[in-house]
């Protein structure tokens, strides 16, 4: 089978080859019409229909697969793995949190304070240093009643998705994007609606589209600024059309900023909150990025919403009883919080933001070099790019995902197909790596596309 078509799979569960019982082990809970013999097998057909995976593609589940594909028979001529398909930086020297964030967690830890649960919606000192830090870049004050802490900023998500679902809605998502909405809007039943990211208008939202999508039971649009994964920063501007839009067709924003403050180009970085007063917004984000701990699950999710529509009663009910069935983080990683918003220098912060312009104009500029590849707007923002792959002047390649599986097998470089976010016959490139690797990595990239490259044009 080939790689490609090995996305989406369906586990078996089998007997243990011991067992010559006629009927299954009492221990093990097979349905009676299974009592079959040795040879029983169960597979996703004798489960209900809402208990079956979704068949959505998850970045990480096709990174595993790139990186078993990758051929290491031969130790003499393995190559090292190149990784430009995750975003986590933490792997590079070059990329490491702030020495206070560490010498903040040791100090909660060994307080022997912070050893207990914390209140499900997030310990009251982290909620209001979040409250704080997110308010010094908007033109109002938000509280702590505002901010509950998540595990992660993909816990947001899925707390953001499970809000809003209704039978019958729909949510309006970003294309390219990032496939845990789709996967989180599956689970609760919410259809998506994908409106498209121009990539010619650097990568801005189709404002037209969003608009013929909409209907009276879409309750939100989602908007990623700066952009995964497409290296876009939005202007004030642009963030500005869109929550008039969204204000018009009367649903709320949901403002993905995990990579908040992560701008190197000409537009610094504008939360969406900004528009708060012209339509409620949702704000999703999390340590991770910006003091590079993606491991440590500390995310938040927010209202910035000053008119009030999120302050209901039931509203606020309804959110504080989901709370309590989630798992927040470690209550000592919480505890650290405030020190770890209040003292970080800013200049960690300079370094962190030179390094990763310094990266990407490396990936511009390489790329430039590959005849199949062509990026058409330069990274301002985040951590990953997006590229369009010209599979006319390549042989033996049919799509994004055989270049990925291929390039992986024949040179240990990983990086993530278009499809997986959206965009198919397009790559995801990640930045965030140490120079050395990220030049070696897009030479092997393109000594790969010159190998495929048709013979009348690569001669």
């Amino acid at each position: 089978m080939h790689p490609s078509s090995c996305v989406v799979l369906k586990c078996q569960v089998k007997l243990p080859p011991t067992c010559n019982c006629a009927k299954p082990p009492s221990t093990i809970p097979f349905p009676r019409s299974l009592s079959l013999g040795c040879s029983l097998t169960t597979t996703s057909q004798f489960l209900p229909k809402a208990m079956e995976a979704p068949a959505n593609i998850t970045i990480k589940g096709i990174l595993s697969l790139l990186m078993q594909s990758i051929d290491d028979d031969d130790d003499m001529k393995k190559k090292s793995v190149i990784s430009l398909g995750m975003g986590d930086p933490s792997a590079y020297s070059c990329f490491q949190a702030p020495p206070v964030a560490s010498h903040a967690v040791a100090e909660a830890l060994h307080s022997h304070r912070f050893n207990g649960y914390s209140p499900t919606v997030g310990l009251p000192q982290t909620r209001r240093a979040i409250a704080e830090y997110l308010s010094g870049d908007l033109p109002y004050d938000l509280s702590s009643d505002d901010v509950f802490v998540t595990s992660g900023c993909t816990q947001a998500i899925d707390v953001a998705l499970a809000m809003l679902a209704r039978p019958g809605s729909n949510i309006l998502l970003p294309r390219p994007g990032f496939p845990i909405y789709e996967l989180c809007a599956a689970f609760r039943g919410l259809e998506v609606r994908h409106f498209d990211l121009l990539p010619q208008n650097g990568w801005k939202v189709d404002l037209a589209g969003v608009e013929a999508l909409a209907d009276q039971n879409t309750v939100a649009m989602v908007v990623i600024n700066p952009g995964n994964p497409c290296g876009n920063v939005y202007s004030y501007q642009h963030l500005k059309e869109i929550a008039e839009t969204a204000e018009r067709l009367k649903i709320l924003v949901i403002a993905d900023e995990v990579y908040g403050h992560l701008a190197f180009g000409r537009n610094p970085f504008v939360p969406m909150g900004v528009f708060g007063s012209t339509v409620p917004v949702l704000t999703l984000g999390s340590l991770s990025k910006r003091w590079i701990v993606p491991g440590w699950r500390l995310g938040w999710f927010v209202t910035c919403d000053p008119s009030g529509s999120f302050r209901k009663p039931k509203m606020v009910e309804r959110i504080k009883k989901y709370f309590d069935i989630l798992g927040g983080p470690s209550t000592f990683i919480q505890a650290a919080v405030p020190r770890i918003l209040e003292e970080t220098e800013e200049n960690f912060f300079k370094k962190t933001i030179k390094v990763l312009k310094q990266t990407s104009d490396i990936c511009f500029d390489r790329v430039k070099e590959i005849t199949c590849i062509t990026c058409p707007y330069k990274p301002e923002g985040s951590m990953a790019v997006m590229m369009k792959l010209n599979l006319s002047i390549l042989e033996d390649i049919s799509d994004d995902i055989d270049f990925c599986f291929k390039l992986a097998k024949e040179e240990s470089v990983i990086i993530l197909p278009g499809t997986a976010v959206g965009l198919k016959n397009w790559l995801r490139i990640t930045f965030a790596v140490d120079p050395e690797s990220l030049e070696e990595g897009l030479a092997r990239l393109k000594s790969f596309c010159k190998r495929h490259t048709k013979q009348q044009l690569g001669s």
